[in-house]
């Protein structure tokens, strides 16, 4: 199938939320991790989101580029030929893009889409992701209301956050502390600035003790309660059930438990990265210890071309890689529920 349009991703959205599940979204750094990730999802029969971060992007453009916009582009063309050869259909989005990058990331990839659909064209991605929980509340709400304008314009979804995440990612990084826990406030204050779909639609990252990074079950103190909380309050103000579609950032080290209550709520997203950083580097690492004299010209000799060739190690990576994303979308109750 080809790279979803905005009305199939929509749809996908909507799906998910009447159901009960969410998708995982999955961030890719390049074209093998991105084929692992379609593969994952075909294999789960899943639809999904492929998300590419700051760093993410500049990485895919190539050490001496170091592009944000460039390697973003490059991943979506990319993507679009060969997803139609995969079963499922696949939304793209950009993910945390702080105020500092904004010139750099998101702006310019949402005027390529406008651009892309005032020639009638389908938009370059389908959401990008503005994060404002660096900066106040009411910098982040003016900048969201500014953002999510004209990305209406461009057809596609904007993704925003209010709440901190904990922990580090792409070099930001966040204390943990009660900024991990979106208030019923924070909520409400949202609404008043971009709306509830009428202004353009939106995803919506609240935090109830996300961290991002590597911890085992049970460390991290998360709350699912508070997204109750927060649909509820904002429910009952504009006589709406469950009114925001929201997503789930630093998920590694969640009990299934913590994240199923969580899809009760309204998650109809949640990043995967830390756990699919690791899948895919396991089976390198495996490979390079068992075969060292292969991979490496020991002692003078010419090691084995067999062993070092990038595809021997490559393809137990991507195998690896979508073996543990079928896991997130049995985790997440989207295995074998893709869009007829």
């Amino acid at each position: 199938m080809p790279i979803a349009t905005p009305e199939v991703y929509a749809e996908m959205l909507d799906r998910a939320k009447q159901d009960g599940f969410a998708y995982p979204a999955i961030n890719v750094t390049s074209s093998q991790t991105l084929n692992a990730a379609l593969r994952g999802f075909a294999e789960a029969e899943s639809d999904g989101i492929i998300q590419v971060s700051t760093g993410g992007a500049e990485y895919l453009s190539g050490a001496p580029v170091k592009d944000m916009v460039v390697g973003s582009v490059a991943l979506a063309e990319f993507a679009r030929v060969v997803a139609e050869r995969y079963p499922v259909n696949i939304a793209l989005h950009t993910d945390h893009c702080p105020k500092d990058k904004l010139d750099g990331f998101m702006r310019p990839l949402v005027k390529i889409s406008q651009d892309r659909v005032a020639r009638g064209e389908e938009p370059l991605f389908q959401s990008h992701m503005w994060d404002g929980s660096a900066v106040p509340l009411e910098e982040n709400l003016e900048i969201a209301a500014e953002l999510i304008e004209e990305c209406a314009k461009a057809r596609v979804i904007m993704e925003m956050e209010i709440g901190v995440v904990g922990g580090e990612e792409d070099g930001v990084a966040n204390e943990i502390n009660e900024k991990l826990y979106t208030t019923t406030g924070d909520a409400l204050a949202t609404v008043e600035a971009v709306g509830l779909g009428e202004k353009g639609r939106y995803i919506l990252a609240a935090t109830f003790g996300n961290v991002h990074g590597v911890y085992k079950p049970g460390a991290v103190k998360l709350r699912p309660e508070v997204l109750k909380e927060l649909q509820d309050a904002v429910g009952a103000k504009y006589n709406k059930t469950k009114p925001f579609d929201l997503v789930f950032h630093g998920g590694s080290g969640s009990t299934l438990e913590e994240i199923r209550e969580a899809l009760s709520y309204g998650v109809v997203k949640m990043n995967i990265d830390t756990d699919t950083q690791y899948a895919f580097t396991r089976p390198v690492a495996a490979h390079m210890f068992a075969n060292y004299d292969g991979v490496l010209k020991v002692d003078g000799e010419v090691g084995n071309k067999k062993k070092y060739d990038p595809r021997s190690w490559g393809k137990a990576a991507e195998e690896a890689m979508a073996t543990r994303i079928v896991t997130a979308c049995e985790n997440l109750l989207s295995a074998g529920k893709k869009l007829k």
